[in-house]
């Protein structure tokens, strides 16, 4: 299995004297997490998530050393299965640069964790899907636009401390109103897990 890897573009000045020139040129650099068709997009090294259309895109924030990310691990299965063949693509995000291509193909085979595999140790997916912890959710809508970024459920309470039973699924009612074409009634939840790794 291949896991691909999110590189982000660079630019560099050469020689540039018109100050207004170099102006224009920081401009484009700083709209560098922007989705767009011109070169100043962050690139992915073999495939792009926001590449193809879809009705929606959900990202899928993980560690795989994270002990409820892997608890989730059923529960993202089912969310996956429910939405299969509805337009709805999943991509696992591994933020960690220190996780090697092996670690993350065995991570997802013995988890069973649903989507493609894709390394960001740059932190591109990481700023646009403003995600701090693992496990954390992104749904982004047919334009690419962020619509929610939180929590998969409110299971936990706090770190070790879970309700038996989850009382808001969060994830799915968010990429149920997306494909509903409808606002998510919670855009921002707080996630509960580990912390990514090097994230500001």
């Amino acid at each position: 299995m291949q896991i691909l890897r999110y590189n982000q573009s660079r630019f560099y000045v050469n020689r540039l004297t018109d100050a207004r020139k170099a102006a224009k040129f920081a401009k484009l650099r700083d709209m560098r997490l922007l989705f767009c068709a011109c070169v100043c997009l962050a690139l992915l090294s073999g495939q792009d998530p926001f590449a193809k259309p879809a009705r929606a895109r959900v990202l899928l924030f993980v560690r795989t050393d994270c002990p409820i990310t892997n608890r989730y691990a059923p529960e993202l299965a089912r969310i996956a299965e429910e939405f299969a063949g509805r337009g709805v693509d999943f991509w696992l995000i591994y933020p960690d640069g220190a996780e090697t291509e092996a670690t993350i193909e065995h991570h997802k085979a013995e988890y069973h964790l649903p989507g493609t595999p894709l390394r960001d140790p740059q932190h591109v997916l990481v700023k646009r899907a403003q995600a701090t912890i693992s496990p954390q959710a992104a749904v982004f809508d047919h334009t690419g636009r962020l619509v929610y970024s939180g929590r998969i459920d409110d299971r936990y309470v706090t770190f070790g401390k879970a309700r038996p039973a989850p009382q808001t699924h969060d994830l799915e009612n968010a990429i149920a109103a997306t494909l509903e074409g409808k606002s998510v009634a919670e855009a921002r939840t707080h996630s509960v897990g580990c912390y990514l790794a090097d994230v500001k």
